[in-house]
C-alpha cells in the first residue's frame, strides 16, 4: 500500500477498502487456513520476541516523556513473560472452534420448510485501543478467528510495539496464503484516523474501543458505526457477614493489587456490619500493608471516603471502602455506583449468592473469586477484544463466538405458500 499518511481521509479509505476486499475472502476462508495463520503468527511472536522488546523500549521512553501513571506503564509494558503471555493466546485461539458456519438452531415448519440459524461473520471489524500492545495480538486473532477482518488503530504510546507485533500477524497470513489485508494497523499516531474510523459506515461493521474512559466515551458520542463497548470497569467486592475469613482476605487483596490498571480490577469494597470491626478491619489492614489507599466510610482506612469515591475507577493502588448493613444495602450501592462490569460477593451462604446473582444485572458476576477473573482468556475464550457492558448483541468478554451475527438457511422441496 502506498504511503498516504500525509493524508489521513485517503489513507483510510484505502484501508477500508482492503479491509472490505479481505473480509469477502475470509468468510469462506477453511477453519485450517486460519488456525494455521495463526500457529504461524504465534511462532513468529516468540522467534522476534527481542526486536518486540526493543520496539516497547521506544514506547516506555515515550510513555515516560507523556508522563504515564504507574499503571498506564504497567500496561504499556513487555518482556518475555508477557511475550509468553501473547504466544499463548494467539496458540489458544487457533486451536478453539471455529464459530463460522455452526449452527445455533434448527427446526421443521409444518410448510415443509427446514430452517437453520448459523454463525456468519460481522465482516469488517474496527478496534481502537490505548497503551496495551497486547491487543494488537488478541484482536487480531479473535476477528480473525470469527473470519473478520480488522483495522487496528493502536495509541500513540504503543505505536511501536503494535506495529512489531503487526508485522508477525502479517507473517502468519502471509503462510496461510491469507490476504495480509485481513488485518491492518493503522500506520500513524494521527488522531485524524480515529475521527475517519468512527465514520466508515460503508465499510466498518462495528467499531471496539478499548481505553480508557475518554476514549470510550468519545466513541460512544461520535461513531457512526455500531460500538461494542464498557465505559469504565468499576468493579465492587462485596465481604458477606458469612464470608470465609481466609478465602475473604485473599480474594479482596488479588482483586485489588495483581494488577490495577486493568478493568477487572476491583475499585471499591463493601462490608456487613456485622463484620466490619473483624474481617472487613482485617481486610482494610492488609490492603494498607500492601501499600494501597483505603479510603473508608465506617472502616479505618487511609483517609476518609468521599462521596465522590464511590463510582471512581481508580485503576491505581487506591480503593473505596465502605461498610453496608446488609446484602441489600450493598445491591443497593451496586446499582448506584456501578458500571455493570463485573462485582463479587464472597460467602459462604447459598441463598445470598443466589440473591446477589438475581438482583443485580452486570455483565459478569462472581461468588468467591477475585474480579481480576473477568479476562476473556480466564474465561476459556483464548483472549478477548474486550467486555462489553451494553445489552445488544454482545455482552461480557467478546471472543471469537461474540464476533459472528447470524443468518438463516432455508431449504424447501419446491415449497410454495398458500
Amino acid at each position: 500500500m502506498k504511503d498516504l499518511t500525509d493524508n489521513i481521509p485517503a489513507l483510510m479509505a484505502e484501508i477500508g477498502s482492503r479491509a472490505r476486499a479481505a473480509a469477502a475472502e475470509l468468510a469462506f476462508a477453511s477453519a485450517a487456513q486460519k488456525r494455521a495463520a495463526l500457529d504461524a503468527a504465534s511462532e513468529a511472536v516468540w522467534s522476534s520476541r527481542a526486536a518486540i522488546i526493543e520496539a516497547n523500549a521506544k514506547d516506555l521512553e515515550y510513555g515516560r516523556a507523556k508522563g504515564l501513571t504507574e499503571a498506564m506503564m504497567d500496561r504499556l509494558k513487555l518482556d518475555e513473560s508477557r511475550i509468553q503471555g501473547i504466544v499463548d493466546g494467539l496458540h489458544a485461539v487457533a486451536g478453539q472452534d471455529d464459530p463460522v458456519g455452526a449452527t445455533i438452531a434448527e427446526w421443521d415448519m409444518p410448510s415443509g420448510l427446514h430452517i437453520r440459524r448459523v454463525r456468519t461473520p460481522l465482516g469488517v471489524v474496527g478496534v481502537i485501543y490505548e497503551s496495551r500492545p497486547n491487543v494488537t495480538a488478541d484482536a487480531g486473532a479473535l476477528c480473525l478467528k470469527a473470519g473478520n477482518a480488522v483495522i487496528l488503530r493502536g495509541g500513540s504510546e504503543s505505536f511501536h510495539s503494535s506495529s512489531a507485533i503487526h508485522d508477525c500477524l502479517a507473517e502468519g497470513l502471509k503462510a496461510a496464503g491469507l490476504p495480509e489485508a485481513a488485518i491492518q494497523r493503522v500506520p500513524t499516531r494521527d488522531r485524524a484516523a480515529v475521527t475517519e474510523m468512527l465514520r466508515m459506515t460503508g465499510t466498518i461493521d462495528v467499531i471496539v474501543p478499548r481505553g480508557g474512559k475518554g476514549l470510550v466515551g468519545l466513541v460512544q458520542r461520535e461513531a457512526r458505526v455500531p460500538v461494542f463497548a464498557h465505559l469504565e470497569g468499576i468493579c465492587h467486592v462485596y465481604v458477606d457477614k458469612a464470608a470465609d475469613p481466609e478465602k475473604a482476605r485473599a480474594v479482596v487483596l488479588n482483586a485489588k493489587t495483581r494488577r490495577t490498571g486493568i478493568c477487572g480490577a476491583a475499585e471499591c469494597l463493601l462490608v456487613h456490619r456485622d463484620i466490619a470491626a473483624g474481617l472487613g478491619q482485617q481486610i482494610v489492614d492488609d490492603l494498607m500493608a500492601a501499600g494501597v489507599e483505603v479510603r473508608a466510610r465506617g472502616l479505618a482506612g487511609t483517609v476518609d471516603a468521599k462521596d465522590d469515591d464511590f463510582g471512581t475507577e481508580f485503576l491505581d493502588m487506591k480503593i473505596a471502602a465502605k461498610v453496608v448493613d446488609d446484602i441489600d444495602d450493598a445491591i443497593a450501592h451496586i446499582r448506584t455506583y456501578g458500571s455493570s462490569h463485573t462485582e463479587a460477593i464472597l460467602t459462604e451462604d447459598d441463598a445470598a449468592a443466589e440473591r446477589f446473582f438475581q438482583r443485580l444485572d452486570s455483565a459478569i458476576l462472581m461468588r468467591n473469586a477475585s474480579t481480576q477473573f473477568a479476562d476473556g482468556g480466564e474465561f476459556g475464550m483464548g483472549a478477548e477484544i474486550g467486555i462489553a457492558t451494553g445489552k445488544m448483541h454482545a455482552r461480557g468478554p467478546v471472543g471469537a463466538e461474540q464476533l459472528t451475527s447470524f443468518k438463516y438457511l432455508v431449504e424447501g422441496a419446491g415449497t410454495t405458500r398458500a
